[in-house]
């Protein structure tokens, strides 16, 4: 069985992140979506809200499972028995990253591979920080996150 995991802080889930999700459960027999704790980040979501946000859009979806990590990626890859892991690659800029990130997991574990997706052309630009950004003014971001994800970015910044 072919096993990837699709890592990401997902702090909130975007419609992009949901369309390389579902284009990488063409390649894969299962995809473990790994939500890092990321407190460095600090984020705007618990982890537990950034699973359930990901959960209500992913119900139809028998490839999938979502669960929290807080370790090194490769660590929890290899207990999870993972062939690749699945990355989503928006404009130029990500790619320096990303780069820098799969040489450091490609030393720390040569077994895994790395695999590049781009998003569709309607969610290039878009980041979950963008994203809350244009929330916090009350913008219009239907088009951008899914339903639960607007209602849920609403209710946290109803009094600004």
């Amino acid at each position: 069985m072919s096993v990837a995991i699709y890592p990401g802080t997902f702090d909130p889930v975007t419609c992009g992140h949901l369309d390389i999700l579902i284009r990488s459960t063409r390649l894969f027999d299962k995809v473990i979506i790994a939500v890092a704790a990321s407190k460095e980040k600090n984020p705007l979501f618990s982890i537990e809200e950034r699973i359930k946000l990901i959960e209500g859009n992913i119900a139809c979806e028998a490839k999938v499972e979502v669960t929290s990590f807080d370790c090194l990626l490769v660590d929890f890859a290899r207990e999870k028995g993972v062939q690749a892991i699945v990355r989503g690659l928006r404009a130029v800029s990500d790619f320096e990253f990303e780069f820098q990130l799969t040489q450091m997991n490609r030393y720390l574990d040569g077994s895994l591979e790395t695999i590049f997706l781009m998003p569709t052309q309607e969610f290039f630009f878009t980041s979950s920080a963008i994203i809350k950004q244009v929330a916090r003014y009350h913008g219009n971001i239907e088009k951008l996150v899914p339903a639960n994800v607007v209602a849920a970015l609403a209710e946290r910044y109803a009094d600004q």
